[in-house]
């Protein structure tokens, strides 16, 4: 019984980081990275697995570690745990996928000061086991790449009649305003208010 309960505890942690604590469409976080990369399906998800990938390893290490860090100078050791993480990605990014690498560009090293990152080290890491923290950066990470996947994919079709690269609609050269910023501030908002019409049903 007692596990069930601990695994149901968990699983609330990854479906509110999906849902209810939805970094994007709900709290409003890391909008610098989601309106600049989000042009494209491909480009949306990339960006969400490379802050998945720091915030499910930071989130554990942070939580780690917390208990011997001193209260003067948590924040900068949080810093230089996120940011050995981030490295960590370049690194792989630069070695296995460069023409996505180039792509994000500065987007990449500037995870580190992702305020979702940070957030969730400061409200939910050190002070949850390694355990718990991990599934809490598991559900926002995911929360954060289906928003910019669908971010982008939206703007994808509507910017150049096509989703991940396949063009469906021949010879469509879509609306250009959709691939520019104005475009990523009408398609976010239209899907925070569906977002959140959601929520409110359920």
């Amino acid at each position: 019984m007692k596990e069930d309960k601990t695994m149901s505890n968990k699983l609330k942690l990854i479906t509110d980081g999906l849902v209810r604590n939805n970094p994007t469409f709900v709290l409003i976080l890391g909008m610098c990275p989601t309106l600049a990369t989000t042009t494209s399906a491909i480009n949306g998800l990339s960006m969400g697995l490379a802050t998945l990938f720091v915030l499910v390893l930071s989130n554990m290490a942070i939580s780690a570690v917390a208990p011997v860090i001193p209260d003067k100078v948590h924040i900068p050791a949080y810093i230089v745990i996120i940011a050995t993480f981030v490295t960590l990605v370049q690194l792989l990014m630069q070695a296995y996928t460069p023409a996505m690498y180039e792509t994000l560009g500065l987007f990449i090293p500037l995870i580190v000061v992702n305020c979702i990152i940070l957030g969730r080290a400061e409200a939910f890491a050190n002070k949850h086991g390694v355990l718990e923290s991990a599934c809490d950066g598991l559900g926002v990470g995911l929360g954060f790449t289906c928003s910019l996947t669908v971010l982008g994919a939206v703007r994808e079709i509507l910017g150049s009649g096509s989703i991940f690269g396949w063009n469906f609609i021949g010879g469509h050269d879509g609306m250009l305003a959709f691939v520019m910023a104005p475009g990523a501030f009408i398609c976010l908002g239209y899907l925070m208010v569906l977002f959140n019409k959601y929520l409110k049903k359920n």
